[in-house]
Parts: C-alpha cells; sequence; structure tokens
C-alpha cells in the first residue's frame, strides 16, 4: 500500500509557506502522494451536517485555501509524488474551466494528477454557487463527460444537460490523460464508480465496511465490461494523534501513532490500495505536523 500525506491547506496551516514546506518535506519524507481537499465556506447555521464527529463542521476548516492553487505550488516545488484531490465537488465547477485547470496542474507537474471527485455534503455550498441541489448525480454525470472530452478530444464538442461547447479547440492538453477516482458511500455512487471511474476514494471506516463496498464497486465494473482490477481504492485518514492508546472503538478516528499504524495494515489486507493521512486537525504548527508525518511513515513502514 502507498501512503500519502495531505497538504497544508487550512486552519493555521493555510499559507504559502506551509504549503511550501510540507510539499518539500514530505517528498524528502518518501511520501507517494499529497492530496487536498475542497471546502468553499461556512455557513454560521448549516442546513447539513457535517459527515463526521459530532456534526460540526471544524473550526479550523474555517481559513480553507483552493485546492487547484495549492497543488500548482506544489506540482512547481516537488518531482516525484502524485498530487490529488480528495475530493473536489464537482457539480459546483463549470467543467470546461475545470478541465483547464486541472490540465495546468497536470502539465506542471509532469503528469502526476490524480483527479477525485465528489458531490460534497452542504446544499448551502450549491445555493453559494448557484447550481441546484436536486440532480447533482445527473451533474456529476455530466461534468465527467465533458472532462472527458476536453482531455482525449481536438476539437471539442458537447451538448448535454446545462452546458453547450461549439466545436472548439481546448488547448493545452494534459500530460496524460489524468485518472479519475471518485468519492460516495450510497449504492448509486459506488455503482458510478465501477462503471465510469479509475479509482474509489473512501474515508477510514472499518475495513469490514470497505470490502463490503469495495464489492459493489467491482461487481459494477464487471456488469459494465470494466477491468474491476484495474481499479484502485485510496482512502482518506483524517486522526487526531493522542499520546496515550484509546478505546480501539474510536480508531482511526482518534489514536496513537501505532493505533493509526495498526489501522492502516488492516485496511492494507482489506485491498487500499493507498491512503493518506490528514494531520491538519491535530497538529499545532508545520513542524509539528511534519514530526507526526514522520512518525506515521516509520510506524506504517
Amino acid at each position: 500500500m502507498d501512503l500519502g500525506l495531505a497538504l497544508a491547506q487550512y486552519g493555521p496551516f493555510a499559507s504559502l509557506d506551509s504549503v511550501r514546506l510540507v510539499a518539500r518535506e514530505a517528498e524528502s519524507m518518501g511520501f507517494a502522494s499529497l492530496w487536498v481537499g475542497d471546502r468553499l465556506l461556512t455557513p454560521l447555521r448549516p442546513r447539513d451536517p457535517y459527515p463526521g464527529g459530532d456534526g460540526r463542521i471544524p473550526e479550523a476548516q474555517r481559513v480553507f485555501l483552493d485546492p487547484v492553487a495549492v497543488l500548482t505550488v506544489a506540482a512547481a516545488c516537488t518531482v516525484r509524488p502524485r498530487l490529488g484531490t480528495s475530493v473536489l465537488n464537482g457539480p459546483l465547477y463549470p467543467p470546461v474551466a475545470l478541465a483547464r485547470s486541472l490540465t495546468t496542474v497536470d502539465l506542471f507537474s509532469g503528469g502526476r494528477l490524480v483527479v477525485g471527485l465528489g458531490l460534497g455534503w452542504s446544499s448551502d455550498e450549491y445555493d453559494a454557487s448557484g447550481v441546484p441541489w436536486k440532480g447533482r448525480g445527473a451533474r456529476l454525470e455530466g461534468v465527467l463527460d465533458v472532462l472527458e472530452a476536453v482531455w482525449t478530444a481536438d476539437p471539442v464538442s458537447y451538448a448535454g444537460g446545462p452546458w453547450t461547447v461549439a466545436p472548439s479547440h481546448v488547448l493545452p492538453k494534459p500530460a496524460r490523460r489524468p485518472p479519475v477516482y471518485l468519492a460516495g458511500f450510497a449504492p448509486a455512487a459506488l455503482r458510478r464508480v465501477g462503471r465510469r471511474a479509475d479509482g474509489w476514494l473512501p474515508a477510514a471506516l472499518p475495513p469490514p465496511l470497505l470490502t463490503g463496498m469495495w464489492d459493489v464497486v467491482r461487481r459494477a465494473a464487471e456488469e459494465a465490461g470494466r477491468d474491476p482490477g484495474a481499479l484502485r481504492m485510496a482512502l482518506r485518514c483524517n486522526p487526531i494523534i493522542t499520546d496515550e492508546p484509546v478505546d480501539p472503538s474510536r480508531v482511526p478516528r482518534a489514536g496513537t501513532v501505532a493505533q493509526i499504524a495498526g489501522y492502516l495494515a488492516e485496511a492494507a489486507a482489506a485491498g487500499v490500495h493507498e491512503a493518506f493521512v490528514d494531520l491538519q486537525l491535530t497538529a499545532r504548527d508545520d513542524d509539528h505536523l511534519l514530526r507526526l508525518a514522520e512518525a506515521v511513515r516509520k510506524a506504517v513502514g
């Protein structure tokens, strides 16, 4: 299993100096990939609960840098790690503009981009973007269609849903067609992964749950005439690192470095191809984050 790290992006880590430092040091430590998330706003009275913990948006996420801009900085100051999004809220973006932004990151990084897309969970963000909450699954399907057209065809043309692309040159193209991973846990979302994506982006769940959902993905791939063995699973883990062991029921949401490494070993045995840890909710500053990152990397092996 490959091990990655979330880039500096939010809370006290939302600065150019932090992005550069964490990207460079993570590469020197040997992390295989670097990842960003997507948060547009923090409503004072959210209509939807945050999908984790007690349902409240973590206070650190009130300050959140743009994910594509952060990846662009990382592309400029690293040469080896893959650069991934986990995840961009796909329906919120005009897809031709999104394709251009992602193409730029892929070119600047020499073909290291991994595009992770999802539906998001906040209807407040949809309202702020002028995008209807209803029908967001179908809208994501259209975004995937437009991305594929822009990245692989010349000239590009598309007509479907709210978008019409007249026959046009949309250049440059990526260094190679970026792999596209999709997030989601509902049956329809898992089947979409199998039908359309190169991989799945789950959160850190008990390994038996991951295995059951992965089986749904693989069956959908087979039914679509695709090779399920070509799909990859890349797991996000957002632990609170503790000095003393916690009750096993709290792992991987919290735990010592050894407990988190133990969970990741179980995830690898369950079929996870890659995992990355986001330490921004538990680290105090850049130096602390990098010390924790090195400790986790060594413990995972």
